[in-house]
């Protein structure tokens, strides 16, 4: 795809898909009202803390994805929508390649910066959370991208279960099983989110090296994968109503899940030519923006 001239600031700037950056305080949200239910006092700077880590780790795996797969070539043979295939950046400035790199490492060094506060203010408990989240972002386009399984669960462990049960235990001292249960929304929904980006660049990410869910087990039963999620992120809405860890009002998140039964009928129907529909992907990406969100404000409520 041909790509329209960028200055170097500008194609940095792209590089960290300032889009996609709703995603992190969303799930974030949700840790919060967990915490507060739990009975936690709100700790403003800690919140802001946690808020700032949460957007850099994205900033950053977004940043290294962009450059590693400017330097694998894959960046060239992407069918970009606005909700997959990379920014196009580094092909529109090849020589800002390297300053994406540097940005990357960068709000990498700062995160860990704040992980190593955290681990003072809080104690050794959030270790965990951070050598994961951590590792995540650093070999997530390289050897994740190499292994079904790790790439499937993967955006899911770091938006769902690190970001929210991590934002849990930093503001309310240990995760009980509403902050267990609520982290599995996410979860679900955004490993979906990565999988249903997948399908428009099947065969630019094969001849990259890359070795994810569709390439591994196909269109049909990457589909049936991605239907089972939106429907195990419904039950866990259902199950925790029902288990009186959330509380009624709880049932709305429903109306937030409720595009992805357009998602789930563009992965059956349009398959591989999934990126020529581009309001598929877009109702994915609602649906796993507006579900965290409306549960937390539930349980906040």
């Amino acid at each position: 795809m041909n790509s329209i001239a960028l200055s170097r600031p500008l194609a940095v700037v792209k590089t960290m898909r300032g889009n996609f950056l709703l995603l992190p305080p969303v799930c974030i949200a949700l840790g919060l009202a967990t915490s507060l239910q739990a009975g936690a006092g709100m700790d403003w700077l800690m919140l802001g803390l946690i808020m700032l880590g949460g957007v850099l780790a994205h900033v950053s795996v977004n940043m290294l994805n962009e450059y590693q797969d400017f330097s694998s070539g894959l960046d060239f043979n992407t069918r970009r929508t606005p909700f997959s295939g990379g920014t196009g950046a580094l092909p529109a400035q090849p020589t800002a390649a390297r300053l994406v790199l540097a940005g990357g490492i960068v709000t990498l060094l700062l995160v860990i910066a704040i992980g190593l506060f955290f681990i003072v203010r809080s104690g050794w408990s959030i270790l965990p959370f951070g050598l994961l989240g951590a590792a995540l972002i650093v070999l997530y386009t390289g050897p994740i991208n190499r292994n079904p399984l790790l790439c499937l669960i993967a955006p899911g462990l770091g938006f769902g279960v690190l970001m929210v049960a991590g934002s849990h235990l930093l503001l309310a001292g240990s995760v009980d099983s509403r902050a267990w249960l609520a982290s599995l929304l996410p979860f679900f929904l955004v490993n979906n989110l990565l999988l249903l980006n997948q399908f428009p660049d099947i065969d630019a990410d094969r001849q990259a090296g890359r070795y994810h869910a569709l390439i591994a087990w196909g269109v049909k039963r990457s589909a049936q994968i991605f239907t089972g999620f939106w429907l195990a992120a419904i039950a866990v809405v259902v199950g925790g109503i029902l288990a009186g860890l959330f509380p009624a009002a709880s049932w709305l998140t429903l109306i937030g899940l409720a595009p992805g039964v357009v998602a789930v009928r563009g992965a059956f129907v349009q398959g591989a030519a999934l990126g020529e529909h581009p309001p598929y992907l877009a109702a994915n990406v609602i649906c796993t923006l507006l579900s965290p969100l409306i549960l937390a404000l539930t349980l906040l409520l």
